[in-house]
């Protein structure tokens, strides 16, 4: 049976998006006007390598079995879907308009799974050792996520890497790395069947009779998607530094000792949290994995750009181990580039 997905952010929730169209489910993408006219138009591509394939497959929106529109927040009828997915960064979520729409969906009480690397709030309250932690300070405003209850949300860890090129439309997403996105299941089995479903559906998909990466994984456990944490905290924070950006492989590699230090930090606080080691990856699989990350993270990006504001995982880690009893210096000592980044002032010349 077709499903119907909302999925709020049209840049890297076209990648899921493009899954779920693949499997013959439908989707809409929340976001803005002009991008919204642009995918009715002409749809989206998602450009992925398959396994031993030489080069990058476009796959087109238009010639996949589910049906793909795009809206602007505003405009949602919120009773045609079955799911939310939450794509954007999460500062996104701060803007007037999204934040009338994310009340709107809290009070429809639809499960929501979010795909940002920063945990909403709500899901994190599932968690017993941090459902009372004091955590606002690390959101742009943790008030947008206050009427959504805790078991309608779930978190994916959004693995995959992918980016919008620049010399490209709006419409077009590069994988760079295909792995899977791994979700955390809901409170309700209703919600988890759904889930299961999509993943079912997803991971039948062939494309020339071959198999197509970045699959849709649940799991039971709550803290599979955290296993993020100790590679962005290790790789995609660590890009920030005091003068330009560095790529993710340089800000592993430089100092792999130092590295693998602060990974097994992060995996020893997801530990206490109530994590098991197999929720958790390897650090020796995520460094040849950053081996290929030639870029610098899209966080590193971003302030490179000049943006107030961006998702600060860092910052949350940092909040989560001081009340933990649990201090790093590294990780502080990376938050504090990361402040300075962001309250830099141009002062014109």
């Amino acid at each position: 049976m077709a499903r119907n997905i909302l999925i709020l952010g049209a840049s890297y929730g076209s990648l899921l998006a493009t899954k779920l169209l693949m499997a013959g489910h439908n989707v809409t993408l929340v976001c803005r006007e002009k991008t919204a006219a642009l995918i009715n138009r002409d749809g989206t591509e998602v450009r992925i390598k398959l396994r031993d394939e030489p080069a990058h497959r476009s796959i087109f929106s238009r010639d996949l079995p589910g049906r793909l529109d795009a809206t602007s927040p505003q405009d949602v009828d919120l009773s045609r879907y079955d799911l939310v997915g939450l794509a954007m960064q999460e500062p996104q979520y701060a803007n007037h308009t999204i934040r009338v729409l994310m009340i709107r969906i809290a009070e429809a009480a639809l499960p929501c799974l979010s795909i940002m690397n920063m945990p909403p709030p709500s899901y994190l309250k599932r968690i017993p050792r941090l459902a009372n932690m004091d955590l606002e300070e690390a959101y742009t405003n943790a008030q947008v996520w206050d009427r959504f209850k805790p078991g309608l949300v779930s978190l994916c860890s959004p693995d995959p890497q992918a980016f919008r090129p620049p010399e490209e439309a709006a419409n077009v997403l590069h994988v760079g790395l295909p792995t899977n996105f791994k979700a955390a299941a809901f409170a309700d089995e209703a919600h988890n069947r759904l889930l299961r479903e999509l993943e079912a559906d997803i991971d039948a998909v062939r494309l020339d009779g071959q198999d197509v990466p970045v699959k849709l994984k649940v799991f039971d456990s709550l803290f599979v998607p955290l296993a993020k944490w100790s590679m962005l905290l290790t790789g995609n924070y660590r890009c920030i530094t005091p003068q330009e950006p560095q790529s993710i492989r340089d800000a592993v590699h430089d100092d792999l000792t130092l590295s693998k230090s602060i990974y097994d930090h992060v995996d020893a606080l997801a530990r206490r949290l109530g994590a098991d080691p197999k929720d958790q990856v390897p650090f020796e699989k995520y460094a040849k994995a950053a081996e290929s990350l030639l870029k610098p993270s899209s966080a590193a990006r971003a302030v490179a750009s000049g943006a107030p504001f961006i998702e600060r995982v860092d910052l949350l880690v940092k909040l989560i181990s001081h009340q933990l009893g649990m201090p790093n210096a590294d990780i502080d000592r990376t938050v504090q580039v990361v402040d300075q980044k962001l309250n830099e002032k141009i002062v014109p010349g």
